[in-house]
């Protein structure tokens, strides 16, 4: 699978997580603290990769107005960051403790859209709880609808 694929799942899914988000007029404090994770760790990584300091923090919480457009940023960072750095370029970084780790641009897209993955699936599960029918995000199906 070609790296673009996966960032394209990966953004049509937090979209549709991101409408959800949009169209409800009831307060989703835990849905929403975790999903602003999930924009924070793809903002983090984004700048990782490109030599940059991030703007936020691993949990920090954002206004559910604000989803769709640090989602686009985070995406636009995303590839920026693909089109000028080799897959096998090796990343030196400081996590959040202020350890020092190096990996290469390949293992930290595998683990940053699995990560997305995870906490999309703990946001549907929240959100099943609240009453809402959570969107398809399943890969395999978006691919046979042709959405991706």
């Amino acid at each position: 699978m070609r790296e673009e694929e996966i960032i394209n799942y990966t953004q049509l899914a937090d979209a549709r997580i991101i409408e959800i988000f949009k169209s409800t007029t009831i307060e989703l404090p835990d849905a929403a603290r975790l999903f602003s994770h999930v924009l924070n760790a793809q903002h983090i990584w984004a700048q990782r990769i490109s030599g940059k300091k991030p703007l936020y923090g691993v949990w920090d919480i954002h206004s559910t107005e604000d989803f769709e457009s640090l989602s686009l940023e985070n995406f636009r960072l995303t590839r920026e960051a693909l089109n000028n750095h080799p897959l096998d370029k090796r990343i030196l970084y400081t996590n959040t403790k202020g350890d020092q780790y190096e990996n290469r641009i390949d293992e930290i897209l595998f683990h940053l859209f699995n990560h997305s993955t995870y906490h999309r699936g703990q946001v549907v599960t929240l959100l099943k709880k609240a009453g809402f029918t959570p969107p398809v995000t399943d890969y395999i199906m978006l691919k046979r609808d042709h959405l991706l």
